[in-house]
């Protein structure tokens, strides 16, 4: 289930608008979905505005879940996803809630507060970690193909494929998703890390990078192939 916090405007080249929805509404779609469905893991993506932040960590706070915090801020694209104001309130207020902490490699810079391209993935994560996020995943895709994780205790390398061919338009958020999905199981936080990094991996080699003219979006079912599957069976068929 989902709960809507901005609509925008965007294709392959990138966002021309975003529109912000009111912070009651967004409080109504999430009772709505804990009052009659049951959670039992969440996750953030984009949450634009200190505003809606602070909207959905005041929800939260009142309904513990296993949270995923995807600290979504710029996207490949290079549109900008959160407004630079807003940086502070997310730190201050979701990465204490949550379970685990996803960013990418720029993502996690802005976060720890550093510009150096020298800095370690395993000294990003354990920066963020000190900031209060109980564990932090460094995703690859940029700089070397590893993702990081950090639980607090031990450091954690999880290696993922890297293709020439493909697209990486929602690798992000379908990482993510899919450790949420995981722990939602019940799976480890290792175990979801690492069903994550290969199920992100895959769903960028099948990507569509034929459609538009940016970056195109991955393909996490893999419907081209199974499109093609299907009409080669039928002919077969005929």
């Amino acid at each position: 289930m989902s709960a809507l916090v901005a609509l925008t405007a965007q294709n392959t080249v990138g966002v021309t608008a975003i529109h912000e929805l009111p912070p009651e509404f967004v409080t109504a779609q999430l009772e709505a979905v804990f009052d009659d469905l049951g959670v039992d893991a969440a996750k953030t993506g984009m949450l634009f505005s200190a505003r809606l932040i602070e909207t959905v960590a005041d929800f939260l706070e009142r309904h513990s879940v296993s949270l995923v915090v995807d600290p979504v801020m710029v996207a490949s694209s290079s549109a900008r996803r959160l407004k630079e104001d807003a940086v502070e309130t997310l730190i201050e207020r979701l990465l204490p809630l949550a379970r685990v902490v996803t960013p990418n490699l720029a993502e996690a810079q802005v976060l720890a507060g550093v510009k150096q391209q020298t800095v370690t993935k395993s000294e990003l994560a354990e920066r963020i970690h000190a900031l209060g996020a109980p564990a932090v995943i460094v995703t690859g895709g940029h700089g070397e193909p590893v993702d990081h994780l950090f639980d607090g205790q031990q450091h954690i390398e999880i290696p993922i494929d890297r293709y020439e061919v493909g697209a990486t338009h929602g690798a992000g958020c379908t990482h993510s998703a899919t450790v949420c999905g995981g722990l939602a199981r019940g799976l480890t936080l290792t175990e979801a890390a690492e069903n994550a990094a290969a199920v992100a991996s895959q769903a960028v080699a099948h990507g569509l990078a034929d459609l538009g003219a940016g970056e195109g979006p991955v393909d996490l079912f893999n419907l081209r192939e199974t499109r093609e599957h299907d009409r080669v069976h039928a002919f077969d068929r005929s």
